[in-house]
């Protein structure tokens, strides 16, 4: 255990961040698209993704849904700590950090839904619209992750925080008033 330091990310965070990261990276820059590892990378990100719904429910406290949920007035306070060049003062996700993370969650289970459908369902009989909807996802999700990856570094620099270390051994500095 890290001295001044408090648990927040448990295991099933931090492994299914990590898995969903190695799916992503591996369909998207080293798999070859349609083929057997491709197919099942998007199966296995799928599950992940389905796992970690449902510890939204039961998981620990900063794993829940109702602990970050991005509603409006946590959006519009969030968004005015930024105007205002200050911080959110919270443990786990930002409001605007938890809509990205929703984003990204949903993006990646609607490429799996997309990819059966392309494999399963003969590609619609010749239709190219679900591969466009796939691709279209898969670069929508691309660019979420890349500004997901620049704010988390941008709020390190910030709060004078490794944020992203945090993902990796699962604590990280209390809240200070």
């Amino acid at each position: 255990m890290s001295v001044g330091t408090v648990r927040l990310w448990d295991p099933v965070i931090r492994i299914g961040h990590w898995s969903l990261v190695a799916a992503f990276v591996g369909d998207y820059f080293l798999n070859e698209a349609g083929d057997g590892w491709h197919r099942w990378l998007g199966y296995y990100a799928v599950a992940v993704v389905l796992v970690r719904l449902a510890w939204g429910f039961v998981g620990p406290r900063p794993a829940r849904w109702a602990d970050f949920w991005p509603t409006p007035s946590r959006l519009i306070a969030h968004g005015r700590a930024l105007l205002r060049g200050g911080h959110m003062h919270r443990l786990g996700h930002s409001p605007l950090g938890a809509l990205v993370m929703i984003l990204m969650l949903a993006l990646m289970l609607g490429l799996g839904v997309s990819g059966f459908l392309m494999e399963e369902v003969d590609y619609f009989w010749g239709e190219d619209l679900p591969r466009d909807i796939h691709v279209l996802m898969a670069d929508s999700l691309l660019a979420l992750a890349g500004l997901h990856v620049l704010a988390a570094l941008v709020e390190s620099v910030r709060m004078k925080e490794n944020l992203p270390w945090s993902m990796v051994t699962g604590r990280r500095k209390p809240l200070r008033d």
